[in-house]
C-alpha cells in the first residue's frame, strides 16, 4: 500500500485546529467540488491510519451519524482503521485494529501489503514520526487561505525531506487549494 498523508493546512503551515480556521462545512461556502475530490480519495483508500487522539475524536462522532450525504460517514464506518496506541486495547469501532508495536515497523508492515492507499489525517504526532522515518509516499494538502500564526505544523522541526514533486494542484470555489506532492527519489 502507498502511505498518503492528507491534511487541512493554513498558508503558514499549521494543521492544528486551535482556532476556528478550519470548518469541514466551509462556513456556508459551496464545497461540492471539495466533496467530489474527497469521495475519489476515499474510493482509493484501503485503510485509514490514525493516532489515538484523532481516532477517539472520529469514533466519538462518526458512528452516530445517520444522515450523511457526502459519503464520509459510510467510508469511515466501513474502511479498515488502524489506530496507533500503546494504551488502547479495544478500539470499540467496527473494522478497527490497534497497532501497539513500534509505529514505524507496524506501518512498514502495512505498506508491504497489497492494496491501494493507506491514508493518514490529523494525528500530528504520528505524522511527525512517519515523516521522520521517510515512510510517506504522498502529501495531499488542502490549503486554507488563512494565516493563524501559531499551532503545530505538519513538518517537524529539523525535517529534511529533500525535494518534493508537485503532482496535482486543484483550486476550489471556496478559495481552498489542494496541493499534492511526492518525494523525489534521490
Amino acid at each position: 500500500m502507498r502511505l498518503v498523508v492528507t491534511q487541512n493546512i493554513t498558508l503558514d503551515g499549521v494543521i492544528e485546529a486551535i482556532t476556528d480556521w478550519f470548518s469541514p462545512q466551509g462556513d456556508g461556502d459551496d464545497t461540492a467540488d471539495i466533496t467530489a475530490v474527497l469521495r475519489a480519495q476515499m474510493r482509493a483508500q484501503d485503510g485509514l491510519l490514525l493516532g489515538r487522539r484523532t481516532f477517539e475524536d472520529l469514533r466519538s462522532y462518526w458512528p452516530q451519524q445517520t444522515d450523511g450525504t457526502t459519503g464520509i460517514t459510510a467510508h469511515l464506518n466501513g474502511v479498515e482503521k488502524y489506530v496507533v496506541s500503546t494504551s488502547m486495547r479495544d478500539p470499540e469501532w467496527e473494522h478497527s485494529h490497534v497497532l501497539d508495536a513500534d509505529p514505524v515497523s507496524a506501518v512498514g508492515s502495512l505498506k508491504a501489503q497489497a492494496g491501494g492507499e493507506l491514508g493518514v489525517t490529523g494525528s500530528i504526532t504520528l505524522c511527525h514520526t512517519l515523516i521522520s522515518a521517510g515512510l510517506v509516499d504522498e502529501y495531499r494538502l488542502f490549503v486554507y487561505p488563512v494565516v493563524v500564526g501559531r499551532g503545530r505544523r505538519l513538518f517537524p522541526d529539523g525535517a529534511d525531506l529533500g525535494a518534493l514533486e508537485l503532482v496535482e494542484s486543484t483550486p476550489f470555489t471556496s478559495g481552498v487549494v489542494l496541493l499534492s506532492y511526492r518525494p523525489v527519489a534521490a
